[in-house]
């Protein structure tokens, strides 16, 4: 395998978006938006989303504009009984521990919280290290900054031996931009902002050469 270094996604990557715990996690953004900063119900989509496009998460855009405590945010809104959402897959785990490769996980949350997850799915011992949020401060996905940051903890210099695998185009196009390999999880569709698609886990080491 020309590919020494895969960098997984967490959240909607590692489980399907069907399990509904963004779809909570982002309940609990709104709630802290409203609770703890006062913002206006109304307000909140559009304020969510505007941070979003320009600073990369919404975690980012409070930061910036709301000088919120990265780690009480953080917190707060994974603050969620995981295992009412998350159900551990054997396929999933079996593909990714006949990888050869390194695997990393990156994820614009933090380590807590992809602890947490991995522990759920039972792939917490798969993962050499975890490049959460705070490891690429002050930059998160897709900013090219992070991708390099990433690459230097993995100890990789040459982008063409990475690829990154998540559920986001933006994420996806944004690796290829910086020079890595990148697959987009839940796509059904080839894409320009991919090397590949995939939404069945078994198909990975075929997409990845290793088969």
């Amino acid at each position: 395998m020309r590919f020494t270094t895969l960098f997984f996604d967490l959240d909607d990557t590692l489980y399907p978006s069907s399990a509904g715990l963004w779809d909570a996690i982002r309940e609990r953004m709104n709630l802290y938006m409203r609770e703890r900063l006062g913002i206006p119900e109304n307000d909140i989509p559009i304020l969510r989303e505007q941070y979003f496009k320009m600073y990369g998460t919404t975690l980012r855009g409070l930061q910036a504009r709301h000088h919120v405590d990265k780690e009480e945010y953080l917190a707060f809104v994974h603050d969620l009984p995981l295992k009412e959402y998350l159900t551990p897959n054997p396929v999933v785990r079996e593909v990714i521990a006949a990888l050869p490769t390194r695997n990393l996980i990156f994820t614009n949350a933090d380590v807590p919280h992809a602890q947490r997850v991995l522990a759920a799915l039972q792939l917490d011992d798969l993962f050499e290290t975890v490049v959460d949020v705070n490891a690429v401060e002050p930059y998160c996905k897709p900013m090219p900054e992070s991708f390099a940051i990433a690459m230097e903890l993995a100890d990789e210099p040459d982008p063409r031996k990475c690829v990154m695998i998540d559920d986001l185009p933006r994420t996806t196009r944004a690796a290829l931009q910086v020079g890595m390999a990148s697959l987009l999880y839940g796509c059904e569709q080839a894409t320009q902002d991919a090397s590949g698609v995939f939404t069945d886990w078994t198909h990975l080491p075929f997409l990845l050469g290793d088969r």
